[in-house]
């Protein structure tokens, strides 16, 4: 072991981190509320300082990954959607297996230059929270309290507020809804079984009704769906711990181009 790997797995390190992630943070909070008073008179160009305010702070975990830890995802697709990628607004369909999804999916977003305008799915309660609870607001993501009831119409709205967006973005969605568990997938394959839908071996069965909401309410804004799997090679099990003590990981994107 080199003497720089042995310095990444030290806690001192990891705190170092921890504080100018949450200083920098804090910093990007407080200038995303001095654009408050913009958004009245220029609503884009407000937007489009908290892309970029929101990338400042995103990038910092997309270089966790691949420069700390030295994982690099390696992405594979038609050589002729490649050249699409990050020139349109997209919806990306991401499997949920692993503990850094998330951190692949924003290197995905970033290699193609959306990562600042990207938008997810996000329980409520988030938005409450400093730093990345904050920066989410002021980037518009789509919060929910998980209850369709309560969420369908503020997600429908949501979803409008993007139609006339300034950036390109990508709308990140995991269908499965929770992370895989091999108790979740049996669970799944039992409902999939009583409705009389396909079993699936490396998946949950997708909740499809916020997938349908979004390709309804979207469609004319965003030009396609990436349908992602991600895997890891050598039965690999990443974890973010294991990411921040510098544990090289090998992921392997796989992204299907559909038109809607």
């Amino acid at each position: 072991m080199g003497l720089v790997q042995w310095l990444k797995g030290k806690f001192l390190c990891h705190l170092i981190i921890c504080y100018g992630f949450l200083v920098s943070g804090l910093l990007v909070n407080l200038l995303q509320i001095c654009t408050l008073p913009l958004w009245p008179i220029n609503k884009q160009l407000a937007r489009r300082i908290n892309c970029k305010l929101g990338y400042s702070l995103t990038s910092q975990s997309v270089a966790l990954l691949e420069w700390w830890s030295g994982s690099e995802v390696t992405f594979y697709t038609d050589p002729a959607n490649y050249q699409i990628y990050g020139k349109e607004n997209a919806i990306v369909v991401l499997n949920h297996n692993f503990e850094i999804d998330f951190l692949c999916g924003w290197t995905f977003c970033d290699r193609f230059g959306v990562l600042g305008a990207s938008k997810c799915l996000a329980k409520k309660e988030l938005s409450y929270l400093p730093v990345i609870g904050w920066m989410w607001y002021f980037l518009e993501m789509v919060f929910i309290k998980r209850k369709w009831e309560e969420d369908k119409r503020s997600f429908v709205q949501s979803l409008q507020n993007l139609r006339d967006y300034p950036e390109n973005f990508w709308f990140l969605l995991h269908c499965e809804g929770t992370r895989f568990t091999e108790e979740k997938h049996q669970i799944s394959m039992e409902v999939a079984e009583k409705k009389g839908l396909p079993k699936l071996k490396h998946h949950l069965l997708p909740r499809t009704k916020g997938f349908w909401v979004a390709v309804q309410n979207l469609r004319g804004t965003v030009a396609a769906v990436y349908c992602c799997t991600l895997n890891f090679r050598n039965n690999e099990t990443p974890t973010l711990l294991g990411v921040i003590n510098g544990k090289k990981y090998h992921p392997d994107l796989y992204i299907r181009y559909i038109i809607i």
